[in-house]
């Protein structure tokens, strides 16, 4: 084979006795792999924080893509991009667009709705997630079709939450459907929170509460499996649970939404 007799022998003794850089390497594997199946819908910088989140174990980058690489691990969910933009007309004007910035909590809340089946029922569940550090502060869910309730009955929880902070204005940003332009909905709001919305048909003018959106139902039915044989209710308030306190955000620096708040405004870690 036009191998060296010494290199032959040298690679026989390490199959049989592997250097501990080896081992460790086959042990990183399988820990990737471990949690590849409870969350199958993430990719490895993602298991990499969840992994050093759990378990204190620090790995860079590269050598969290060289251990999935090795595995053969990759994200299986589908994430879509929206491209193309749409009518510029709105009924509020989109805040957004003025380069708004986002220095504390509870400045800007975005919100919207996604739906979802469990044993062939339909479920609306409408977000409401604080832009500064991803943390969803109130949800709401129902299995009626457009159910008008479960916006109006988040939105009440949200002012609740705001009340205790009376000294700032909020920003609510959402896009154009039709219950959060509605009067009902936007006769609610106190004067302290200033609306703003989407452009009509443009999904990237609320980028990120619609990137949250892909991911939450990844998440929901490929590594937590919710299957309904609990009130799906309950399964939703869980996920919630997870997301603010055992999910890292890639946007956090993969700091969880709880610990980027207690990390950098400890005076609104009460909320």
């Amino acid at each position: 084979m036009g191998i060296r007799r010494s290199s032959f022998y040298a690679w026989k003794k390490r199959l049989s006795n592997p250097s501990e850089r080896a081992k460790a390497l086959v042990r990183n594997i399988m820990l990737f792999r471990e949690y590849h199946m409870k969350y199958p819908s993430h990719g490895y910088r993602w298991l990499n924080a969840k992994i050093r989140l759990d378990t204190g174990l620090i790995l860079s980058a590269a050598y969290a893509h060289k251990c999935c690489k090795t595995a053969g691990i990759k994200s299986k969910a589908k994430h879509y991009k929206y491209k193309k933009p749409g009518d510029p007309r709105r009924i509020f004007p989109n805040l957004f667009m003025t380069e708004l910035r986002i220095d504390r909590p509870l400045q800007c809340i975005v919100s919207d709705m996604t739906a979802f089946y469990v044993k062939g029922v339909y479920y609306e569940l409408t977000l409401y997630m604080d832009l500064w550090n991803n943390e969803i502060v109130s949800h709401s869910l129902s299995s009626k079709r457009s159910d008008r309730m479960t916006y109006i009955s988040g939105l009440r929880d949200l002012i609740e939450l705001k009340k205790q902070y009376p000294e700032y204005r909020m920003v609510l940003h959402s896009d154009q459907g039709s219950v959060y332009t509605s009067k009902a909905f936007n006769e609610l709001l106190p004067a302290y929170i200033i609306r703003s919305m989407s452009r009509a048909g443009t999904p990237t003018d609320n980028a990120a509460m619609e990137a949250i959106n892909g991911w939450i139902k990844a998440e929901l039915f490929m590594d937590l499996h919710v299957t309904g044989e609990r009130p799906v209710k309950d399964e939703i308030s869980d996920y919630i649970v997870f997301f603010n306190e055992q999910r890292p955000a890639y946007s956090l620096n993969y700091l969880t939404p709880i610990q980027f708040r207690s990390s950098f405004a400890p005076a609104a870690a009460a909320h």
